[in-house]
């Protein structure tokens, strides 16, 4: 429990820090800086700071859901979930600065926020925190796609990054469901998009 506990304070400063790295190849690796007008470059600023707040907010889930839960395998399914992600927080916070953009203010609130909810859906038991990840991940795809259709056309590097992280969020949702990932109440799925729909008016803005 020691141990898990250094490694979730460490990793939650680099989230926090700008520390996240990348052991897979960048997605947006190779193509050229798109020709953007002022408003495109805000709006599609504004779509990566969402994104990578979902990421700070992903790390914190997967935290402390890792640290709650009860069966080894479990715990490590979640671990090296929360490492995928934290390979998005990279490239979002990568795309952030080519942007000359800068992350949410209040990703700490958010981080403070997400772990709570994470431990709290952790405790219920294992399967209904996988339950809770095949929901999450069920969002986050619905939410990466309106951003495929909404990120300008001739910003092909934000969209490059935000299809390689469409991708790794269906493959985490689906490993969570074969798991035997328990089906969450409607009012918990209401609830998680309300939070979801706050967090992302936030984090465009500020």
């Amino acid at each position: 429990m020691i141990d898990h506990l250094i490694l979730g304070f460490d990793r939650a400063l680099r989230t926090l820090s700008g520390g996240a790295v990348s052991s897979r190849p960048h997605p947006a690796r190779g193509l050229p800086e798109s020709d953007l007008t002022p408003d495109e470059r805000r709006h599609a600023a504004g779509l990566m700071r969402v994104n990578h707040t979902g990421e700070v907010c992903a790390q914190a889930l997967y935290q402390a859901q890792a640290l709650t839960a009860r069966d080894g395998a479990t715990r490590e399914r979640l671990s090296h979930a929360a490492r995928e992600e934290e390979e998005h927080l990279a490239w979002t916070q990568q795309r952030l600065t080519e942007l000359d953009a800068r992350p949410s203010l209040v990703n700490p609130l958010w981080y403070a926020g997400s772990f709570a909810i994470g431990l709290l859906a952790g405790v219920t038991g294992d399967r209904s925190s996988l339950g809770f990840v095949v929901e999450t991940e069920r969002q986050v795809e619905a939410h990466l796609s309106t951003h495929m259709d909404r990120l300008p056309a001739a910003d092909r590097k934000s969209r490059a990054i935000v299809a390689a992280m469409r991708d790794d969020e269906v493959r985490h949702g689906m490993a969570a469901r074969d798991a035997g990932a328990a089906d969450l109440p409607w009012v918990a799925r209401a609830l998680m998009r309300s939070a979801a729909r706050v967090m992302t008016f936030a984090a465009y803005r500020v």
